[in-house]
């Protein structure tokens, strides 16, 4: 049986910075960071950096985001399918009927022109769930690369980074890293605290 899927990307912490970069609030110029230093003299620039595999893992809400839209995906699929099955069904039926002669050429037609147009209905229904989810997901990306450039800006106001550079072992420009200057957990569990807090903010 045709299993009807709506392709998407997912929501990917270092796919945002890849393409966007992730500025620390204390550099004196607006170069995005995507994990290399940008040329210039760095001579006694302190630097961290922030493994976006583990960030991906543990940070709650980008997790529960995440099973949220893969259950919307689960169930747009589902409805398409059944839309497709019934059309399958239909066009079943025609067949036999045609089969077996019990068809005018005027019903045939018919049946093969309301045939085609389910089949328009249902790419047109599948194109518009996929715009839906894709839309969502930018949407969410945008919100979280909001959310990770405001932490960090807040953060660094007391650590006085120069560079808060973006690590992630599937693709990062960054051959070493020193595990002295993994910043991740603190991130991750502010991160984690603000959003846990955001309910009870939102209920004042």
């Amino acid at each position: 049986m045709r299993k009807i899927a709506v392709a998407i990307g997912t929501f990917s912490v270092a796919g945002i910075f890849m393409l966007s970069g992730c500025n620390p609030s204390n550099n004196k110029t607006n170069t995005p960071i995507t994990g290399s230093i940008p040329a210039g003299p760095v001579s006694g620039a302190k630097v961290a950096y922030v493994n976006l595999d583990s960030l991906e893992a543990k940070y709650e809400l980008l997790k529960s985001r995440r099973e949220d839209f893969k259950h919307r995906q689960e169930q747009m699929e589902s409805e398409l399918q059944r839309s497709y099955q019934q059309m399958q069904s239909d066009a079943q039926q025609v067949q036999k009927k045609a089969e077996a002669n019990t068809l005018s050429q005027a019903e045939y037609e018919a049946a093969q022109k309301r045939l085609n147009q389910m089949q328009q209905s249902l790419q047109t229904r599948k194109e518009s769930l996929t715009e839906q989810l894709m839309k969502e997901q930018e949407e969410f990306n945008k919100d979280l690369k909001t959310r990770l450039d405001a932490f960090l800006e807040d953060y660094n106001k007391t650590r006085h980074y120069d560079y808060i550079l973006s690590y992630s072992y599937a693709g990062s420009s960054l051959l070493y890293v020193n595990k002295q200057l993994d910043i991740t957990k603190d991130v991750v569990d502010g991160m984690n605290a603000l959003a846990k807090n955001e309910p009870a903010k939102k209920s004042k």
